[in-house]
């Protein structure tokens, strides 16, 4: 596949270093004006920052891409930097991807997980989440998941939430029929054999046999009544609910002002995890 490339009018800032960042973009898909930013903070563990994200907009084909993901890696980093690297070039490249695009997502998900798990032995044991948004033509929106990164899109003055957050008492009869068990032990969150607080997520190789990596997915049209979509970690989801988080970004013209509010509003509220969100506006 082509390197990817800005299109349109646009650019691009960026400060910080590894998965901890700041930045922002623009540019022009038709008739509609895309603009973004994110902000990522390490949260208040004794682990090194463990989020990675991306933030793009491309050319691809003669077509204009906004790609925009967050992943949230637990024990280590290498599985979310391992994502931030080849997801996307994983869905772009299958052959379904302009025809069947649902198909095509399923697929690359399935695919770079088992490239994953042959590569634990350079990856090691961890995982991560997966929330993935791709704008198609500026007309398009398409978001996929695994785990409980989240996409909210304001619309119509609503938030619709794009994702579904894979809880594991939700996929409980899944991991039970595979030989598993849920538990609140230790903790006070649901956890798959009492380990890892989601029921799909890429890698884990000591876990894979009870988990899924098979993608929910949703699409939705962006027309003028579209503001704003926000993609973020459960750091900001574990204290903000949906409603807030739109109302808090709305606010903001400027969509890296909104993901450093976001952030800070989570750190005010004393969320321990890592943090990272990525706010998109639209404008017809």
């Amino acid at each position: 596949m082509a390197r990817f490339c800005c299109f349109g009018a646009s650019f691009s800032e960026f400060t910080g270093h590894g998965s901890t960042a700041s930045g922002k973009g623009k540019g022009c898909h038709g008739q509609v004006k895309v603009c973004y930013g994110y902000n990522l903070v390490r949260g208040m563990t004794n682990h090194p920052m463990e989020d990675y994200h991306v933030a793009d907009l491309v050319d691809v084909k003669g077509n204009e891409l906004g790609l925009f993901a967050i992943f949230d890696g637990h024990l280590g980093d290498t599985v979310p930097a391992y994502l931030q690297k080849n997801l996307f070039p994983n869905i772009l490249k299958e052959e379904e991807f302009w025809t069947h695009t649902d198909r095509a997502i399923t697929k690359a998900y399935e695919k770079t997980d088992q490239a994953i798990l042959s590569h634990t032995p350079d990856l090691g044991q961890g995982g991560s989440t997966a929330v993935t948004a791709i704008l198609v033509n500026g007309r398009k929106l398409w978001v996929a998941n695994v785990g409980d990164s989240r996409a909210v899109l304001l619309k119509g003055g609503e938030p619709i939430q794009m994702s579904i957050d894979h809880d594991p008492n939700v996929e409980r009869s899944v991991i039970e029929n595979r030989g598993g068990f849920v538990s609140n032990m230790p903790g006070d969150v649901p956890r798959v054999c009492g380990q890892l607080a989601v029921s799909r997520a890429f890698g884990d190789r000591n876990l894979k046999s009870l988990l899924r990596s098979e993608p929910d997915i949703k699409v939705e049209d962006i027309d003028h009544t579209a503001e704003l979509l926000v993609l973020a970690s459960d750091g900001l989801w574990k204290v903000m609910n949906n409603q807030e988080v739109v109302n808090l970004a709305k606010r903001y013209k400027d969509p890296y002002a909104a993901a450093r509010q976001l952030t800070a509003e989570a750190l005010k509220r004393e969320s321990k995890d890592d943090i990272s969100c990525i706010v998109v506006r639209f404008k017809a």
